[in-house]
């Protein structure tokens, strides 16, 4: 991206419009002249390229100010639209919020609209002048009998010399005389001849045409224009320009008509071209974002009471797979092999299937008569979708996830539509792939809820919305605290207060639980050095839990920040117990362990958390660098009576006893009554937490607490 200030950028691309366009144009301005000429029709092309909404109908205006600058030589209009292709974009870049691919969107329907101004205004030009020498012609003709022979020269080298086609006719429509630009156009003089000229205005709006033509031979208008298609000679279409006009006598009555018609064809097909360009991938060849919202605006804006749309979105499952092992290369001959497919998945003219980024196709129903033709619309893609790509010598495997939004119009807006669409997929994907899910506002309001929290995850912390309870952790032979674990919760200015459930799964997929996590080692560290001075009995002093996730195991700083921690709180490392669930630590294997056995080295204790929910191995216990276990809640479920569960009763008291083999202590969570309490405390186990003893509050409760077990 070329640096520098945004005037800069304007007068650089303005520079290289000029180099370009300068020798094309039929001007007296100097090269620098023409620059600054160039350089606000440059900023109305930023400016409408940024714009929200979008709309690039500005740009037209930047087209007919070329044509004033006489930028009219034939290989003109391909030079400007080349610049604004190649250069647009990178000098004035339309800023955040918009991705690549919109922005080349928008940069095509800019040069569109160029275009269209230009030819607009260069058929006016060209009509405009020929006009004038033909009518300068006639009134020679007609004001100058005495030199009838030289005025009938003039108009003649005019006549057969135009560009445009010219056509005289008397006030009945009969054609009296064509010139060769006409026969040309035609293919055949007899042709054009044999034409009356109600034909050549003729549109699709026949009656209008002819209700035009009627006020211009009765002399209540002097010309009008209309664009039309006509076939010539071989076949072929020739698309025209033609503006007919009324020539008058001396005395200023009708006397003939006069018709100018100008040959668009090849611009009409550069015009084709370019809103092709701007409305279809240019990989696939599928339609693309700019035609699927326009179709999609279309349908949602037909208020019939029945109208009803449909909408697939589909996200293909294993492609990232495919590029990274492959490369981008096959990665896009599969997408055009999909697309191909996807293709096939239509069959009737109210369906498109459209590519809206990278690997993400779309389908659109705009008037299905029942829910069940969207989900068969799904159904067939992924049937197209189920059998292998053969492609670079091998067999590739992808498959899709499909969100789908049916349902009445109503006064439903795109981009909800498509947001509903593209949630419902990610609800497709979460269970697995390779299947279609249908919108449910439910799911959908609590999916934009988890969304909302993560884009406001950084800016909580930043504005101290979080802020830490505390668990105690009580010995079970004596009922003292010996410590608290320490709980983050968010208090939200919207929703409240949240539990950690809520938003650590959020904080860990998008890797913001480093920063959290941080935070809260911070906060816990400083409040149990509080409790280390605080402490006036004979043990040893509180210590804190703090919860480890496995996404901050892998952070390179964590045995360095944990070291700062310490030393900046002055808390002595027997004081701080890290927990690391049991999940996280499955077949790890020692690079994994490495900054666990670097953090115990420091003296600070390590918890193994939810142990028994995974399925490691208990021999792995001998060579894990901890010193707790934290048995899981469901072991307890069972002995909330006095005749316990005597299967939970061996299985606790087997783990216990392991745990003691080795050095371990072991701490209960989801103590909920006495008894429960009563069968831990028999089976040795050491500690216990739960709301028997106390819920997560404030750390000053620490040492207030009464605790029920007490003695």
């Amino acid at each position: 991206m070329p640096r520098g200030r945004p005037g800069d950028k304007l007068r650089r691309f303005a520079a290289i419009w000029a180099r370009a366009i300068y020798p094309l144009t039929a001007t007296s301005m100097s090269r620098a002249e023409f620059e600054d000429y160039l350089l606000p029709l440059t900023r109305v092309l930023g400016d409408t390229l940024k714009a929200r909404p979008f709309d690039p109908r500005p740009a037209s205006e930047v087209g007919t100010a070329l044509v004033a600058a006489h930028c009219t030589d034939p290989e003109a209009l391909p030079s400007i639209l080349g610049v604004i292709d190649a250069y647009l974009v990178l000098y004035c870049p339309p800023g955040p919020g918009l991705d690549n691919d919109e922005c080349r969107v928008r940069c095509s329907r800019l040069q569109h609209a160029v275009a269209v101004g230009f030819s607009r205004a260069l058929r006016e030009r060209t009509l405009r002048e020929q006009e004038s020498i033909i009518r300068a012609a006639l009134e020679a003709q007609n004001d100058a009998e005495g030199a009838l022979a030289a005025s009938e020269a003039r108009f003649r080298a005019v006549f057969e010399g135009a560009a445009v086609g010219i056509g005289i006719a008397d006030l009945d429509g009969q054609v009296l005389e064509v010139n060769e630009a006409m026969t040309r156009m035609f293919g055949s003089e007899s042709l054009a001849m044999r034409r009356n000229v109600t034909e050549w205005v003729k549109s699709a709006d026949t009656n209008c045409a002819r209700g035009l033509n009627g006020e211009l031979v009765r002399g209540e208008r002097d010309r009008y224009d209309v664009e039309r298609a006509y076939q010539r000679v071989d076949g072929s279409m020739l698309w025209a320009n033609v503006r007919a006009s009324l020539l008058r006598d001396a005395a200023g009555r009708p006397q003939y008509q006069l018709a100018l018609i100008e040959d668009v064809t090849e611009r009409r097909g550069l015009l084709r071209r370019l809103r092709h360009q701007a409305t279809h991938d240019a990989l696939t060849g599928l339609p693309n974002r700019a035609l699927f919202f326009e179709r999609l605006d279309a349908a949602l804006a037909d208020d019939t009471p029945t109208r009803r749309i449909g909408v697939c979105y589909l996200d293909l499952d294993g492609f990232k797979a495919v590029n990274d092992s492959l490369g981008h290369a096959v990665g896009d001959q599969l997408l055009v092999a999909v697309a191909e497919r996807l293709q096939t998945c239509v069959t009737s003219p109210d369906q498109l299937v459209a590519r809206i980024g990278g690997d993400e196709f779309v389908a659109l129903h705009t008037d299905p008569k029942a829910p069940a033709d969207v989900t068969a619309l799904a159904e067939r893609i992924l049937d197209a979708l189920s059998a292998p790509f053969p492609l670079v010598g091998r067999e590739l495997t992808v498959h899709g996830s499909i969100g789908i939004v049916h349902g009445p119009v109503e006064s439903r807006i795109a981009a909800d539509v498509l947001r509903s669409a593209d949630i419902t997929m990610y609800r497709a994907k979460e269970q697995g792939g390779n299947r279609y899910e249908v919108a449910d506002p439910v799911a959908d309001a609590r999916a934009i809820t988890r969304h909302g929290l993560t884009n406001q995850l950084p800016s909580a912390l930043e504005h101290d919305e979080f802020f830490i309870e505390y668990q105690p952790l009580v010995g079970l032979d004596d009922g003292t605290v010996h410590g608290a674990e320490a709980l983050v919760r968010w208090c939200h200015p919207t929703h409240g207060i949240l539990g950690p459930d809520q938003f650590i799964p959020l904080a860990e997929s998008t890797g913001h639980i480093v920063g959290l996590g941080r935070w809260v080692l911070e906060r816990a560290a400083r409040q149990a050095y509080v409790w280390q001075t605080e402490h006036l009995g004979s043990g040893p002093p509180p210590r804190v839990n703090v919860n480890l996730s496995p996404i901050q195991l892998q952070h390179p700083e964590l045995v360095h920040e944990v070291a700062r921690v310490l030393e900046d709180t002055g808390l002595s490392p027997a004081s701080l117990c890290l927990e690391v669930t049991e999940s996280a630590l499955i077949g790890a294997d020692e690079d994994t362990l490495k900054p666990l056995r670097q953090i115990a080295d420091l003296g600070v204790s390590i918890a193994l958390d939810d142990f028994g929910t995974g399925y490691s191995n208990l021999s792995s216990l001998r060579w894990l660098p901890v010193s707790v276990l934290k048995l899981d809640r469901s072991f307890t479920h069972g002995m909330r009576g006095h005749a316990a569960d005597p299967v939970d009763l061996k299985i606790v008291g087997g783990i216990v006893s392991l745990a003691h083999a080795l050095g371990l202590t072991v701490t209960v969570e989801g103590v909920e009554t006495r008894t429960q309490a009563d069968h831990l405390r028999a089976l040795g186990c050491d500690t216990g937490q739960g709301w028997y003893y106390a819920r997560p509050g404030p750390p000053d409760r620490l040492h207030t607490l009464r605790l029920a077990d007490a003695g």
